[in-house]
């Protein structure tokens, strides 16, 4: 899922951000020493170095790409006594270890957990989960894809949901939604930065279909939004395996997928509900902003691959994908405890990851505040550097970028404002602004102006201090346009004497001394 590049790929510290580090490259390090945690990764010599405190350390997740390196056990005891968890994930995106911290577990429960499908109870959680999913996939076509054909479509398949009366049922019309939801992604622009466009490959300009050519099934991606999927499903399987540990349930004993060596199956039953979730947050960056082809790796058999930079920055998503999943993964557990006959009313299996009966009983509401997701990085349309705010170019390309919009415009658009300029509507506001102005300076006293303040003193000591003033500023103090106070800022322009005293305050300065 994620690759490494022989050039460096380490612009940021090993300092958690969004409660996240995440490790790659060789020769990572993961140990204890006089009780911080230590932690290293890089590739050959350059390399990163952290040391983490017991104490406002911040780390909520700790994430590892590939297989290169060690970990201590007493750094994963480090890391339970802290209640963060530990992930790993192999370079083509297979999870292959998640762990938090230890949790007692109720044998009635994993006891109902595994009679589910006896009891009816499985049946119920896969419509329940099938049900959400198809929900946000409908929401996700409708909203984000402009697509209400698919939409229909899909709510027709998740009311019928709700009548099935066995899991396979359940699982076909599932599958049939994702046939009509993933058809619907097909044309989908991924938009990179313009000097990126001759290195990009033309199957990664659109999203194309969800089944890899390379397999015929969605692992091993061949383009950047399907490779991004890829790795954050990634996470929000170790999320759901984490949830369910948790809360004292089997990971592997799942409702709706089928038991498999090697699969987690109840994890990727929590999971399915979130998908829509990621999917919608996956394209609003792609619709928005561009990728990077740099962030992206295309091994030699069409591959496609996170660069490991790249992975880092969605693995700090995890904290808000296991908030999503705590909701569901809470209900699963005490529709199944419901299930276990007990002669004592008691209250019921605990709510370890949302703390809902604690915020009860204090009076808060039951459900935790939402975690907002990161945003994603911006970068420019032009170039690709890095860009902050909400400016589409970076400041050497947004000149560049104004020239040629001004080229584009030609003569046709400049007659079109010289025609506009000379519209009744702009002749009548240019008319009743010289009226107020000339009414102002009628009314205006030279004597109600300081002595101190004369155009000597304009000139020298107020002029200057105005390039400190923003032009909004200015022509909003004066009731003029933005031009004109450009030119009063600038010094091209002296605005009438009645103007001095309020540009002269606006500066700071309140006497002649």
């Amino acid at each position: 899922m994620a690759a490494a590049k022989t050039v460096s790929q380490f612009p940021n510290s090993l300092q958690p951000r969004h409660g996240v580090v995440t490790l790659f490259g060789y020769g990572i390090q993961i140990r204890v020493d006089g009780g911080h945690l230590i932690l290293e990764d890089g590739i050959g010599a350059d390399r990163r170095f952290a040391r983490l405190p017991r104490v406002g350390h911040g780390l909520k997740r700790l994430v590892v790409i590939g297989a290169d390196g060690c970990v201590s056990l007493a750094a994963l005891r480090w890391l339970a006594d802290q209640d963060a968890a530990f992930i790993m994930l192999e370079r083509n995106g297979k999870v292959l270890a998640a762990t938090g911290p230890v949790r007692p577990s109720d044998v009635r429960l994993r006891r109902a957990q595994a009679l589910a499908n006896e009891t009816g109870t499985a049946l119920r959680i896969a419509r329940e989960l099938i049900s959400h999913k198809l929900g946000g996939q409908e929401q996700v076509a409708r909203d984000g894809l402009h697509n209400a054909e698919a939409a229909e479509m899909i709510a027709r398949f998740r009311m019928k949901v709700a009548r099935v009366d066995s899991l396979d049922s359940v699982r076909l019309l599932e599958s049939q939604a994702a046939k009509v939801y993933w058809s619907a992604w097909r044309d989908v622009s991924i938009n990179f930065p313009r000097k990126d466009l001759l290195r990009v490959p033309d199957h990664w300009r659109t999203f194309g279909t969800r089944i890899s050519p390379l397999t015929g099934s969605p692992r091993l991606a061949a383009n950047p939004p399907n490779a991004m999927l890829n790795y954050l499903y990634a996470l929000l399987e170790s999320e759901s395996r984490l949830a369910a540990a948790a809360l004292g349930l089997d990971p592997g004993l799942g409702v709706l997928h089928v038991d498999t060596k090697g699969r987690d199956s109840l994890a990727c039953d929590l999971m399915e509900a979130l998908r829509p979730q990621v999917d919608a947050w996956v394209l609003d960056w792609i619709s928005r902003e561009p990728l990077a082809r740099e962030w992206f790796f295309e091994q030699r058999d069409g591959n496609c691959r996170l660069m490991a930079s790249f992975a880092a920055r969605l693995s700090e998503t995890a904290p808000a994908w296991g908030r999503l999943v705590a909701l569901f993964a809470e209900w699963v557990t005490k529709t199944l405890w419901a299930t276990n006959p007990r002669p004592t009313p008691q209250l019921g299996p605990a709510t370890r990851l949302t703390q809902a009966r604690k915020r009860e009983a204090k009076g808060s509401p039951s459900l935790p505040p939402v975690q907002a997701v990161p945003t994603p990085q911006r970068i420019c349309r032009v170039c690709g550097k890095a860009i902050t705010g909400w400016q589409s170019y970076c400041g050497s390309c947004a000149t560049a970028q104004k020239t040629e919009t001004i080229k584009e415009v030609g003569q046709a658009g400049r007659v079109l404002g010289r025609v506009a300029a000379q519209s009744r509507e702009a002749q009548e506001r240019r008319r009743s602004s010289r009226r107020r102005h000339a009414l102002a300076e009628q009314s205006w006293s030279p004597s109600s102006q300081p002595d101190w303040l004369d155009e000597a003193f304009y000139g020298r000591k107020v002029q200057p201090l105005l390039a400190g003033i923003t032009n909004s500023k200015i022509a909003a103090l004066l009731g003029v346009s933005i031009p004109y106070a450009s030119d009063i800022r600038a010094g091209r322009r002296r605005p009438h004497p009645r103007h001095w005293q309020a540009l002269a305050e606006l500066t700071g300065i309140s006497s002649g001394g």
